[in-house]
């Protein structure tokens, strides 16, 4: 079977946003929904409260997105929901009135367009809410509800609040605000499938699908791609698995998923010692124990290894994300671990994806605390924002940090070296993730720069060829915690 994934894809740059936190419009607009009392911008994040940041309020940023390199923005759920997270669906076709409502959310999605930005949406269709209009009519009528069979009732009478009862349903992870679908059910199936294709006929380009390795319905995501792909044949579909995907990546399913795998032994390898224990040992993507040049490699062959080229260049490469504690503090604020960090996810084969504020050193520790606001421009770390931009306008200039093979070339104690490589250009990276000046030797295709000399593009380092045994090897010599892309 041949592997068809969506061509845009291997060549974007992604930025997730987390849409309460993001930005607030600066326009007076009529809407009285919007106009309620709201937690101060700047005060630390709660579960609960919200801070009001809105789809306009998006638009009114995309020129800072698109000078920072952004071609396409992942959103955290925006359809109504009584939660500043959105997890908790009331209406799958009506926009969260406080973030402008479906108003907002087409106004934002033709100024996106019509800058090349795409736009993926979050699908949480395992579970609903208790406020999701069908459940809540079991809630209202108990067993005479004609919507009994949509969700997992086991008992009665249902508890949806008391948590000193039995909920009598299932929901997802045991929260009894989240009742479960029951996806058995043909109508529920259908409904989710109807949902899709309505947002991909609206205009969205993809779907980010939560938690989606808990519906076991056979067939259900064959039928989910099969149908969205029929209207748009490019549309995006990543999914939400942390650990070895192989089971949804078989060309039938999802284009890619968010790459914990990468996450993970990159913080390891880069961060080694500065990695907060307190903030990974629960979510499950493993940024430790410090790994050596030669273990990071192993580890990331390993995950090349998994899956289909045409899949690797559809994988959402992430260091942060709404689930984790941001990278500047997993690292303990050690920057030069986070510099090299980005270093090496955007020259990974797979679009990366920047959490919203990362890029200037938005902090933060696990949730609520890393849905911090986005900070004001006086709060800036504007060096990380130039490394940034810097590094995605390389990635935008050069084919082969896009879709140019990876191969390893020189492992030495804490120096990683690779090469990004199509049959026209070829480059090469090196990471010093140890604490001393370092020499290694690596021998990288010798057609490319035969003709014409080799220089630094990037980073900080001396190079220069030698001739062992009349074969040409190039030496790289790098600064302590520092990174280098050379190229013809």
């Amino acid at each position: 079977m041949e592997i068809q994934t969506p061509d845009w894809v291997k060549h974007a740059v992604f930025y997730q946003i987390f849409p309460d936190r993001f930005a607030k419009t600066t326009q007076p607009r009529q809407q009285p929904k919007m106009a309620v009392p709201l937690e101060l911008w700047e005060s630390p994040p709660t579960y609960n409260g919200y801070k009001g940041g809105d789809l306009w309020g998006v638009m009114e940023q995309l020129d800072y997105l698109q000078d920072l390199g952004i071609t396409a923005i992942y959103f955290t759920p925006i359809f109504q929901s009584a939660s500043n997270h959105r997890y908790h669906t009331h209406d799958y076709y009506q926009v969260d009135p406080l973030l402008g409502g479906n108003e907002a959310f087409f106004d934002l999605l033709n100024a996106a367009h019509q800058r090349g930005i795409k736009i993926v949406l979050d699908g949480v269709f395992n579970h609903a809410s208790r406020g999701f209009f069908f459940f809540n009519d079991i809630l209202e009528n108990g067993p005479h509800s004609p919507w009994l069979d949509w969700f997992k009732i086991e008992d009665w009478p249902l508890s949806a609040y008391d948590g000193s009862l039995p909920a009598n349903y299932l929901g997802w992870a045991g929260n009894r605000a989240l009742p479960q679908f029951n996806h058995d059910n043909p109508a529920v199936r259908e409904y989710i499938m109807q949902i899709a294709e309505h947002w991909i006929r609206v205009g969205i380009d993809g779907w980010r699908l939560d938690v989606p390795f808990e519906i076991k319905a056979a067939g259900f995501w064959r039928e989910f791609r099969d149908r969205v792909k029929a209207i748009n044949p490019e549309a995006y579909i990543v999914g939400e698995i942390w650990s070895d995907a192989r089971q949804w990546l078989n060309g039938d399913q999802f284009d890619g998923v968010m790459n914990y795998m990468f996450t993970g032994p990159t913080l390891a390898f880069t961060a080694g010692d500065h990695v907060r224990m307190d903030y990974v040992e629960s979510p499950e993507y493993y940024p430790y124990p410090p790994l050596d040049a030669a273990a990071y490699a192993q580890k990331i062959q390993h995950l090349l290894g998994l899956y289909p080229w045409g899949i690797q260049l559809t994988q959402l490469n992430l260091l942060s994300s709404h689930d984790i504690a941001r990278v500047v503090s997993v690292v303990s604020e050690d920057q030069a671990s986070f510099e090299l960090a980005t270093l090496l996810q955007m020259t990974f084969p797979g679009p990366p994806s920047i959490y919203y504020g990362d890029e200037v050193g938005l902090p933060g520790g696990p949730d609520p605390d890393c849905r911090r606001s986005f900070p004001a421009k006086d709060q800036w770390n504007h060096t990380l924002f130039k490394l940034h931009r810097d590094l995605i306008a390389l990635r935008h200039a050069h084919s082969a940090l896009r879709t140019g093979d990876y191969t390893v070339l020189a492992t030495q104690d804490k120096v990683y070296v690779f090469a990004r490589t199509l049959p026209e250009e070829e480059l090469i990276i090196a990471v010093n993730a140890g604490e001393k000046s370092a020499t290694v030797m690596c021998s990288p295709n010798p057609s490319f720069f035969r003709s014409q000399p080799i220089k630094p593009i990037f980073g900080l380092g001396e190079i220069a060829w030698n001739d062992q045994n009349g074969s040409p090897t190039l030496s790289l010599t790098l600064p302590p915690r520092s990174g280098l892309i050379v190229g013809p």
